[in-house]
């Protein structure tokens, strides 16, 4: 599945009525599954704690609210938030909101037992108190309250703050009343990985310390692409449960000067991140055009403040009037739109890593380069990613053990790439 995320005040003119036909119409061009809805949930805002303006969507103040600032009519506002939710399921989506459960607000005052400490220099927080047999019973209501609106699932933050038997028995019992629930983890150690999984009883984990830091990596030169097979062979059947990205919230703009610079130089992390093995796939709003956060200082879209990314702005005007974005911005987006579609083409194929094989291979540098085959019946998809800064040409074995499975003609292909890109290249095959 393909999951947008999308800091919903920044949206339009920030409200629930800005999510109208054109923009749904704009994500389905974008094979979107899954519009993450960041920032529903009422949170602190206007207090001399709160950090920014208005103030960071995981500090909430009332798990049983919405954002007034998101409502045409303030005290309409839970009524607008369910039309939203039922024209995305008109529209043919789902949605996700957000689950804190390690921290609220300073000025929290609902049911959640709470320490009078924060994590960090979360400062606008304070720590949920889990040891409160209270606390996995409010969260069951919370939890149920917002499923009772429609809401199809939750992107549970900093889930590894908390204790995973307690929270996979708060998941278990809200399943049971909606079984079809979409929990998403942001976890971050690969160690924890198979807790969140197999105990807590998550669908989905952020793979940010596998994929998403290793790409990162290969881009600054401070990892190889050899990691990229490592990660690969140590999630082992856990690869379908995985959701990479490039970009979130937390995370700096794939184009900004603080991380790949432009996005010409992310082709490559880009084609390995959306088409490598059958992890699900997040895009964050506006990296579809480049968004390189130039009106912030650290590469980020800022969470705590009222701000105005260009590129969304541009996508706004770009599918309500045909105009607003630039020939590279449309460019970078017709290049996004065929990737998505190619993932949900290959979906459920085969997936074959060529580099153990072709290490050896007349121009191929493992530390740069990485390959691999999508195939299926009757169809056969090689990729080759090229994260160097020079052309890169290599002459590439097909194993028999692939051509063989595969039904692959050809025993060796020629491939190329340009700095930083990559290539798809359909291969014969006989069966």
């Amino acid at each position: 599945m393909i999951i947008y995320q999308v800091l919903t005040r920044l949206w339009g003119e920030g409200r629930f009525s800005s999510w109208d036909q054109a923009s749904f119409d704009y994500l389905r061009s974008l094979g979107i599954d899954y519009i993450w809805y960041t920032g529903i949930p009422r949170h602190a805002s206007g207090k001399d704690f709160v950090k920014g303006d208005p103030g960071s969507p995981y500090a909430i103040s009332d798990w049983y609210d919405v954002n007034p600032y998101l409502a045409d009519r303030k005290g309409s506002r839970m009524k607008e938030f369910e039309a939203l939710v039922g024209r995305t399921h008109k529209a043919g989506f789902r949605c996700l909101i957000d689950f804190i459960p390690n921290h609220v607000a300073c000025d929290y005052s609902g049911a959640l037992a709470v320490h009078d400490w924060c994590d960090g220099d979360w400062t606008d927080t304070r720590k949920v108190d889990w040891s409160a047999p209270s606390t996995k019973e409010e969260f069951i209501r919370v939890l149920k309250f917002w499923a009772s609106k429609g809401v199809d699932g939750f992107r549970c933050d900093m889930v590894e703050l908390v204790p995973s038997d307690a929270l996979g028995e708060v998941i278990a019992e809200v399943r049971k009343d909606y079984p079809g629930l979409l929990f998403v983890a942001e976890v971050y150690g690969r160690e924890n990985y198979a807790r969140y999984l197999d105990e807590a009883g998550f669908d989905l984990l952020y793979d940010k310390s596998g994929s998403y830091d290793i790409l990162r990596g290969i881009l600054d030169g401070s990892h190889s692409a050899r990691e990229l097979t490592w990660n690969w062979q140590s999630l082992g059947q856990r690869q379908g449960s995985m959701l990479n990205f490039l970009e979130n919230h937390d995370e700096q703009r794939l184009a900004s000067d603080a991380f790949a610079g432009s996005p010409g130089r992310a082709w490559a992390a880009l084609a390995y991140s959306m088409l490598f093995n059958d992890a699900s796939f997040m895009l964050y709003a506006g990296q579809e055009l480049g968004e390189n956060a130039s009106e912030s200082g650290d590469g980020r879209t800022s969470i705590f403040y009222w701000c105005e990314p260009a590129s969304l702005r541009h996508i706004w005007t770009l599918i309500h009037d045909g105009k607003g974005a630039g020939m590279q911005e449309r460019s970078i987006l017709a290049a996004y739109r065929r990737l998505c579609s190619l993932k949900q083409r290959i979906a459920g194929s085969m997936n074959w890593d060529l580099c153990y094989c072709n290490e050896d291979a007349p121009g191929f540098n493992p530390d740069t380069m990485t390959a691999f085959v999508r195939f299926e019946r009757r169809r056969a998809l090689l990729v080759f990613c090229n994260f160097s800064n020079s052309d890169a040409a290599s002459l590439l074995t097909i194993p028999f053990e692939l051509r063989d499975a595969a039904g692959i003609t050809a025993e060796t292909v020629q491939v190329s790439a340009a700095p930083w890109g990559f290539t798809l290249m359909k291969l014969n095959v006989t069966k």
